[in-house]
């Protein structure tokens, strides 16, 4: 048996021992005050002589019984009051369930660092294991491994060897933890065996193998007794790359800015080093040698698990804290930039060192200007570096009809053909065919607005976020809109839309609400920037600095358009990453989603995609590179078991009062009758 040794239950028992133990002995010392009376026989005489006796103050103790009763009873309710606790080995029930964590954060070797020693999954699995030998004669246990999805490695059976083999082959994932689906799952697998309804559900036992690193703590619910095995060491250490960007700069289009942020989860203070490489992207290749560019010293991380008041006492003794970092490079090609941060000193979790971004090469677009004549629009076509920029007449277009354009920009002219399919910049006019349209009154001419200013835009769109403010732009007439429900509103007025963007079948339509040459906007800044983002994000669709990123466990999707100049009539694809390549069936029509991303790193389709000839799939994710394990269990459902040896609490106070303190209370009371009515 151990004590639980908090202060918050022994000062309390030894204060109430203080008060209670003398005050019950002292009741044995007082003298009684009695009334004088006559006695008839000098019998009673000795039985009187005994009471003055004992109530005699400073008399030395008699032995009595019901003292010695009272002494043990008090003492037996002070000792619940301390809350004892003992530990014992938990054993599987007549219905167990076993969950699993697989999550990033169970990869970390916690005590020996990268290369050596046990992973928590590991360690994880062998407490299951021994779990399963608990079984008893008739009882069933089901297997759930989870990490931010669920899944049953072997539903309720009585099987043992077949528990061991879906324990054995739970394979650790590089994606975050969610505990609501495996809770979910485990009552739905009860209610299949037992039926709706059925009150033995409530009698399921459920052991939680995990760190307690998940992200949904405050929304889980399970019936049953749930006892949650923390796995982990709280002194492992871990510096982990949590933030990873980067953008080219658009005065200097073969400029790349990279930003990153460190965090450290350990329990002491680290100096990390950064190295920034990279590596030219061959299709022919399947691996990338990189090279290494810049290496930045002289980071210092303070422990995330301190307290503000921690933190700001190292910094006021010039332990700042310095965690972020920022490179330039200049890449004129396609590249994967790879940061790195290389202290591993006992560092338990690699799959956080590093984090990749796929750089593109600068967009050289095929862009047409159809206009009569506007010397703004033209100026900023030809300022845009573009691979092939041309201007027309409306009557050359009607005439050739070019469909190998990027982007066509329609100034102030509605053509009477259009390819079925491309993207449209339309600039003070709009088609009849399009969902989005000028709104008419009563006589069916369009609806106009003067003197519009601008209200809002969105800024987080990628074509807006790296404009300078609009606030200063004014427009001396503009279009009022009518808007489908799936059109963004890029530009607010204080008349109503003025840039909006809208997909439509096969096409991509840009709308400006105005005439360019009646606004003051083409002497601004903003104008060619404008335009150079949104002839990117149209032509593209995408990012205009970076390749996506995802993080584990993702399934991007390939559109079926890069998939045809791809496949080249093939059907499959070779996917490679670093579990090895990985052949893929490519359906007839439709996009095309890959499979789960599980693992951190860079993939490569062969043949090679556009738009996705590297896929890098990254961690960073605060939660998971946070190898602390916790001290409770998640969402505070059920029990904690001791990190020793997988054991579990039991309090004794209620055995105490129910098997000591009682019992002796009903032995004093009946002492105390049978002297009475002796």
């Amino acid at each position: 048996m151990n004590w639980l040794p908090t202060f918050a239950n022994w000062p309390l028992a030894a204060l109430a021992a203080g008060l209670a133990v003398p005050s019950l002995v002292l009741l044995y010392f007082l003298k009684l005050r009695r009334k004088e009376a006559s006695v008839p026989s000098t019998i009673l005489w000795k039985k009187a002589v005994q009471d003055l006796q004992v109530n005699s103050p400073f008399q030395k103790l008699r032995r009595n019984l019901l003292l010695l009763l009272q002494l043990l009873a008090l003492i037996a309710l002070l000792l619940a009051l301390s809350n004892p606790i003992t530990f014992y080995k938990a054993r599987a029930g007549d219905r167990t369930v076993i969950l699993i964590d697989r999550s990033a954060s169970m990869s970390a070797r916690d005590g020996n660092g990268v290369g050596g020693g046990r992973t928590r999954l590991d360690e994880a699995k062998r407490r299951a294991l021994d779990l399963v030998d608990t079984m008893g004669r008739g009882g069933r246990a089901m297997v759930i491994a989870f990490d931010d999805s669920a899944e049953t490695m072997q539903p309720f059976t009585g099987d043992a060897p077949a528990l061991r083999n879906a324990i054995n082959a739970i394979r650790p994932t590089d994606r975050r933890s969610s505990l609501k689906l495996a809770y979910q799952l485990a009552d739905a697998q009860v209610q299949v065996v037992e039926g709706p309804g059925n009150n033995n559900q409530n009698q399921q036992r459920v052991f939680v193998y995990s760190d307690g690193r998940t992200r949904d703590d405050v929304q889980l619910a399970l019936r049953g007794d749930v006892t949650f095995e923390p796995v982990g060491d709280p002194q492992s250490r871990n510096v982990a790359v949590v933030s990873f960007s980067a953008r080219r700069n658009y005065e200097q289009p073969t400029q790349v800015q990279v930003f990153a942020r460190l965090a450290n989860y350990g329990p002491e203070p680290v100096a990390a080093d950064v190295t920034l490489s990279v590596a030219a992207i061959d299709p022919q290749q399947t691996a990338d040698a990189f090279e290494v560019r810049q290496v930045r010293s002289g980071l210092r991380l303070l422990p995330d698990r301190w307290s503000d008041k921690q933190k700001s006492d190292a910094e006021a003794k010039g332990e700042g804290n310095r965690n972020s970092v920022e490179f330039t490079l200049d890449i004129a090609t396609a590249a994967t930039i790879k940061l790195e941060q290389t202290n591993k000193d006992r560092d338990v979790l690699p799959q956080d060192d590093a984090a990749l971004v796929v750089v593109p090469p600068p967009k050289s677009l095929a862009v047409a200007l159809v206009t009569d004549f506007n010397p703004f629009l033209e100026r900023m076509l030809a300022s845009q570096r573009l691979q092939k920029p041309a201007t027309l007449t409306p009557s050359d277009w009607e005439t050739a009809r070019p469909a190998d354009y990027d982007v066509v920009i329609f100034d102030r002219y509605v053509p009477k053909h259009r390819p079925e399919s491309g993207n449209y910049i339309w600039v003070g006019a709009l088609p009849e065919d399009l969902a989005l349209s000028q709104r008419k009154d009563e006589q069916g001419r369009g609806m106009m607005s003067t003197d519009v200013g601008v209200m809002d835009w969105a800024r987080e769109h990628p074509i807006m976020r790296n404009l300078p403010s609009m606030d200063k732009l004014f427009i001396a007439e503009a279009m009022q809109l009518s808007l489908p429900l799936d059109a963004t509103t890029l530009l607010d007025g204080t008349a109503g839309p003025l840039v909006v963007l809208h997909r439509q079948g096969k096409s991509t339509h840009l709308a400006l609400a105005f005439d360019s040459l009646q606004s003051n906007w083409p002497m601004r800044k903003s104008f060619s920037l404008f335009f150079y983002y949104a002839l990117q994000y149209i032509a593209v669709g995408t990012d205009l600095t970076v390749r996506e990123s995802f993080a584990p466990g993702s399934t991007p999707r390939l559109p079926r358009s890069n998939l045809e100049r791809a496949l080249n009539g093939a059907k499959e694809i070779t996917l490679v990453g670093p579990a090895g390549p990985r052949k893929l069936a490519v359906p007839a029509t439709g996009d095309f989603a890959l499979p789960p991303l599980d693992a951190v790193g860079l993939y490569q389709t062969n043949p090679v995609v556009p738009q996705y000839e590297r896929v890098a799939v990254n961690l960073l994710d605060e939660t998971e590179s946070n190898v602390l394990p916790l001290d409770k269990p998640p969402g505070s459902i059920g029990q904690i078991a001791q990190a020793d040896n997988g054991r579990s609490p039991l309090q004794l106070w209620w055995w105490l009062l129910a098997a000591v303190g009682l019992p002796l209370l009903l032995i004093e009371w009946w002492v105390y009758t049978r002297r009475v009515h002796a």
